[in-house]
């Protein structure tokens, strides 16, 4: 079965199974099993996806047929063929990653919108985009499916929506959703059919006599993976890697800051400085048991959740046969919160008329609703136990929970080493998150968490860590006696400890290294200096030729990496204008990311007597060469 790796994890199971020729024609797939709207996601941590599956579930209340469909699955080419089907409409929920670049299972579409000159005359469509403002190409993806689908002809049937995960994603897709559907059946001519969306996509089938051989424990692909390992390692079979080191790097303070080093022997896997690395977490056990008992189930009951729609290509919500207790820990998101279509659908299963008032209010698009979402779901930071407990009346078949929850998705990390140094390991750096919320329940990360129980015992018991590689353009010069500029405050730092790890080999080869410098900051020098051991040691045998640091809190007041920069900023426009320096960021998008490039901005105006417009367009042009080059979030 050639075609087993280009599967989406949950449909992996159902296809092992029944080895059958999956149809790769998008249009014969809507002709044959009826649908005239089909909705492509675009998407990287799995909210494109969600967002896509809703819109075609609401097709339905307007008298059409949606499927959401991956583009990674079909052939996109096929595209100017939509206007075969009568009153048809493709849909685009596009997510952008990383610098303005499509998700991994757009890139292929990408490609093709980009080279293709095919005539979409007839062919009618819409763009919903995901993005961020504080990233530099804001809805990049979006804004170019929705301009080149166009230009090649498309009738576009309502105007682009632009959602921004940085205030209020949710919020941007139902204001949009809700002048979409209005303009869909103005332009079709068809009439809303007054039917509600609660429609279950999925049945329980409940598995009293099963072997427990047959039934998934937390694989993402392949049942049993876990216990047979077998190259090569991605997203849908990571790789266990046992945890060789677990350590605290900060001195004090009352943060915790890690140092986390995985195993890769046998693994096959190699990866570069730069790159990053996916792991698969699990939810706090505690957590799920809460639910549990609130929801007053038999977690260890063996269930299957199947789609009801026999044609659809997502035979299981997650991986199934397998336990609520392991859909609830590995495979299914408790902890975010819930977005408004889950509040809609459990409103049914209120029986206080208020709550259930509440709930579909929370789910509207009026006003009064989004304000009471963002205050009582969004800023007060309940996740689905938190509703569960604040809202006494309300009790869903855990089966219809499981159904409508996201699935857990992998966190990424930049790799804090060097693949020529650490071939055998991957170093990660991160900080550990837990606070209290409005409500005075402690938030926990997922991810941090778990990795910081992730305890090598003393008597050498190493815990395993589901991981794959994910290949990045963060990459080093290729000619070592460029100058590299690297700034990275708190665990913005890992990358660069892999970058220079690989500067200090490239010296042992004897090449001529060129000036490696580094801006790193924290709050105090003698809490949260991260690496200063190793980094003094690289800064002593002259690989690091010169280390900077902003110690934020140390004195009256605040001193960031920002600052350092217009501090040197001769030596700085030096290396950059006139010797080819090679800039890095790494760290917070929100202001660290924009304070460096403003600093920057001002530096070649000061010293290259540009105007601003010059100095923006100026390291504009940089990027664009790849001098330039950001690793960030928010």
């Amino acid at each position: 079965m050639g075609c087993m790796f280009s599967l989406p994890q949950d449909r992996l199971a159902a296809a092992e199974r029944t080895p059958q020729i999956r149809e790769t024609s998008f249009i014969e797939k809507m002709k044959k099993t009826n649908r005239n709207v089909v909705v492509f996601y675009g998407s990287q941590t799995g909210t494109a996806e969600e967002f896509a599956n809703r819109l075609a579930k609401d097709a339905h209340r307007y008298g059409m047929k949606g499927m959401a469909a991956d583009p990674e699955e079909y052939d996109l080419s096929e595209l100017s063929r939509l206007k075969e089907i009568p009153n048809s409409m493709a849909v685009f929920c596009m997510a952008t990653y990383g610098e303005g670049d499509p998700t991994d299972n757009a890139q292929e579409f990408y490609d093709w919108m980009q080279g293709t000159d095919d005539d979409l005359e007839g062919v009618n469509f819409a763009v919903f985009g995901l993005g961020n403002k504080t990233y530099e190409h804001y809805n990049a993806t979006g804004k170019y499916t929705d301009k080149r689908l166009v230009e090649l002809g498309g009738k576009r049937v309502f105007d682009l929506g632009l959602g921004d995960d940085d205030s209020n994603l949710e919020e941007d897709f139902i204001s949009w959703k809700e002048q979409f559907w209005p303009a869909v059946c103005e332009f079709f001519g068809v009439e809303p059919t007054g039917e509600d969306s609660c429609i279950r996509q999925f049945e329980l089938v409940v598995h009293n006599d099963i072997n427990m051989n047959q039934v998934y424990a937390g694989e993402m692909g392949r049942l049993n993976s876990f216990q047979t390992q077998k190259p090569p390692f991605d997203s849908k079979n990571p790789f266990l890697a046992p945890v060789n080191v677990n350590r605290k790097l900060n001195k004090g303070g009352n943060r915790h800051l890690m140092h986390v080093e995985l195993d890769l022997t046998d693994s096959k896997i190699r990866y570069d400085a730069g790159d990053h690395v996916a792991v698969y977490p699990t939810n706090d056990a505690s957590v799920v048991n809460r639910l549990g008992e609130r929801l007053g189930v038999d977690l260890d009951t063996v269930i299957s959740l199947k789609n009801l729609d026999e044609e659809s290509n997502k035979k299981h919500p997650f991986p199934c046969p397998t336990t609520y207790r392991t859909a609830l820990t590995h495979y299914l998101d408790i902890n975010n919160m819930p977005r408004t279509n889950v509040l809609y659908e459990l409103a049914q299963y209120a029986s206080d008329p208020q709550e259930q008032e509440n709930m579909r209010k929370m789910a509207s698009a009026s006003s009064e609703g989004k304000a009471l979402y963002q205050s009582w779901v969004v800023d007060s930071e309940r996740n689905i136990l938190a509703i569960l407990e604040d809202l006494p009346s309300l009790n869903p078949p855990i089966d219809h929970l499981c159904e409508l929850l996201p699935r857990l998705q992998a966190r990424y990390y930049s790799i804090a080493s060097s693949g020529k140094v650490h071939s055998n390991s991957i170093h990660i750096c991160a900080v550990v998150i837990e606070y209290t919320t409005k409500t005075g329940r402690v938030f926990k990360g997922v991810a941090t968490n778990w990795l910081k129980n992730k305890d090598v015992t003393d008597n050498g018991h190493k815990p395993t860590v589901p991981m794959y590689v994910r290949r990045s353009q963060f990459r080093l010069p290729f000619k070592a006696s460029n100058p590299v500029i690297m700034i990275g405050p708190g665990t913005g730092i890992a990358p660069f400890m892999g970058f220079i790890q690989e500067r200090a080999w490239q010296k042992d080869q004897g090449k001529d290294v060129g000036e490696t410098i580094l801006y790193f900051g924290c709050r105090h020098r003698n809490e949260d200096f991260l690496y200063q051991q190793e980094l003094e040691d690289f800064e002593r045998a002259g690989v690091l030729t010169q280390l900077n640091v902003a110690f934020s809190r140390d004195q009256e007041h605040k001193v960031y990496v920002q600052h350092l920069l217009k501090k040197n900023k001769e030596q700085l426009w030096k290396l950059i204008h006139s010797n080819n320096a090679h800039i890095y960021v790494c760290g917070d998008a929100r202001n660290m990311a924009r304070d460096v490039h403003t600093a920057f901005y001002e530096i070649a105006e000061e010293m290259g007597g540009l105007t601003h417009t010059q100095a923006v367009d100026y390291f504009k042009k940089l990027m664009t060469k790849g001098r330039y080059s950001q690793d960030v979030w928010s």
